[in-house]
């Protein structure tokens, strides 16, 4: 109906959308953003890196003190968090630790840095993360949630998360102080 009524060209089946790639299958639709953290990886110089296996050190907690970063080092890290909030959509294994530095843009430190090193040698560990959409699983809502009462040094705030799925697909993730 929609080639009737307006000149368009079907593409076929979508196959890489703004840094997505995209793979159907019968069982679902699997979506990644490999080729986007490779880039990432590549672009600061991180592909060589020894590969970790967790995202953070979870017993270090952030804090505004430290060792400021040069003009330099500091729009590296503003660049380098706004690509890796994207790289979320489809890691939601990162999702906190980013949202956490993400709080440290505007007076970012040497210790934010090392963990922002530490992020990419985890998608060095493992660039084919991906989010799979079942078309086979039954249909029902999981929800989990976390919450790390007054856990921000700053500001003595909570910081939760959740995941919901239907089904075995996740749907949606959040971290927020």
């Amino acid at each position: 109906m929609l080639d009737n009524a307006f000149k368009i060209k079907d593409l076929g089946d979508l196959r890489y959308y703004l840094g997505f790639e995209v793979a159907r299958k019968p069982t679902g639709i699997n979506l990644c953003q490999r080729k986007y953290a490779l880039d990432i990886l590549s672009d600061d110089g991180m592909l060589g890196s020894k590969p970790v296996s967790t995202p953070s050190d979870y017993a270090t907690k952030l804090q505004q003190l430290g060792t400021p970063l040069s003009l330099e080092d500091s729009s590296f890290f503003k660049r380098l968090i706004g690509r890796l909030i994207y790289l979320t959509n489809t890691w939601p294994n990162i999702t906190y630790v980013v949202q956490h530095l993400s709080q440290f843009v505007v007076a970012s430190t040497s210790a934010h840095q090392h963990v922002v090193v530490r992020i990419l040698r985890y998608i060095k560990g493992s660039p084919r993360s991906r989010i799979f959409l079942s078309a086979v699983s039954k249909v029902h809502l999981k929800g989990f949630s976390d919450s790390d009462w007054a856990g921000c040094i700053d500001t003595r705030r909570s910081i939760f998360g959740y995941a919901m799925y239907i089904g075995d697909s996740l749907i949606s993730w959040k971290s927020k102080k």
